[in-house]
């Protein structure tokens, strides 16, 4: 496929990496080239066959707008947006294009949602929730997507309820660490995430799975497909 990645920071430029090696053709566009979406016109967009966005809430935003306009299927890893994702969505279903988000592309992050989804029995049983989320310090959004997918997970009609500690400090890739508290017990599940790779991998995965498709997907709608044999 031809692939455009927005963004030049640390996960778009592994994007472009993996989606290399994955034999595809690429071209990066960072932000001083595509400053409000001014990159992303007709005839760029016409020779690509798929967006993979990692940049900013407010940029992803005006790029969404900008690849609905002119006909262009999206990957969307930037998170931080979602309170948009009402507008976003008609967007899609206006424009008849492929659309698929996600708060986490690594596939592990998805394996451990399912898990987070299994122990809200322990919310509707008392137990105290609590969750923990590092990542690096350039991250712009926070909590992260990820951590409020989780609080979803965890407890579906209050979800505003848990409790969510944000940091912010020096390179982390990302760790989201969830405690149960009980009079009884305690549990605690961690996932920490070694490198970006596989929100890149993930990413990618996405855009081959998009190709060919119509409507408003989440990463999850590809990871059930991954996992089929």
């Amino acid at each position: 496929m031809n692939l455009l990645i927005l963004g030049r920071g640390k996960t778009g430029t592994l994007v472009a990496e993996v989606a290399r090696e994955r034999h595809h053709s690429v071209k990066v566009l960072g932000s001083a080239e595509n400053q409000r979406a001014s990159g992303l016109t007709a005839e760029v967009l016409a020779k690509v066959d798929m967006v993979i966005d990692f940049t900013t809430p407010a940029a992803a935003l005006e790029n969404i707008a900008a690849c609905a306009r002119h006909g262009a299927s999206m990957v969307v890893g930037t998170t931080g947006w979602q309170p948009e994702i009402d507008r976003v969505r008609e967007l899609v279903q206006e424009s008849g294009i492929g659309f698929c988000y996600g708060s986490n592309f690594s596939l592990g992050v998805n394996i451990f949602f399912r898990i987070a989804e299994a122990a809200c029995a322990a919310a509707a049983n008392g137990y105290a929730v609590r969750i923990m989320e590092r990542h690096h310090a350039q991250k712009k959004d926070s909590p992260s997507g990820t951590a409020v997918t989780l609080s979803g997970l965890l407890n579906p009609r209050d979800p505003q309820s848990i409790d969510i500690t944000s940091l912010r400090e020096g390179d982390a890739v990302g760790q989201h660490v969830i405690f149960l508290d009980s009079e009884n017990d305690t549990m605690m599940l961690v996932h920490d995430a070694k490198s970006r790779r596989g929100f890149a991998e993930g990413a990618v995965r996405a855009a081959e799975w998009l190709r060919g498709k119509r409507g408003f997907f989440d990463f999850k709608d590809v990871v059930k497909d991954l996992g089929k044999p």
